[in-house]
């Protein structure tokens, strides 16, 4: 059975209100392509720290979010400016929760 793919705009749409809907603060800093735009979720843990995650690929072929990178919010900043350079097309969703929560692994957002 072929996955079904949202538009980029759609998933984000739908990612936000699940976020919102758990009390998890949420919003898009830069706005990519709504059909085809990579899409990168930026978690703020409120400390100072920051953790990076980008679609990927595992070895079977299903959809993962991936680890970019983990450190401070400035070194964050300073990857998704990077990634950015690479891909202007590229959504940034910044998630904001001192207890670490995303929502990633939850199943749908794949």
């Amino acid at each position: 059975m072929a996955e079904v793919r949202l538009a980029a705009g759609m998933w984000v749409s739908a990612y936000l209100a699940r976020l919102n809907a758990e009390g998890i603060f949420a919003h898009v800093a830069h706005h990519g392509d709504d059909q085809a735009g990579a899409i990168a979720v930026k978690l703020a843990t409120m400390d100072g720290q920051a953790v990076l995650f980008a679609r990927a690929y595992d070895a079977e072929g299903a959809r993962i979010w991936d680890e970019l990178h983990r450190g401070s919010e400035t070194e964050t900043d300073a990857m998704v400016a990077k990634q950015r350079g690479y891909d202007p097309d590229l959504w940034v969703i910044e998630v904001e929760d001192p207890k670490g929560r995303h929502m990633l692994d939850e199943p749908g957002l794949g």
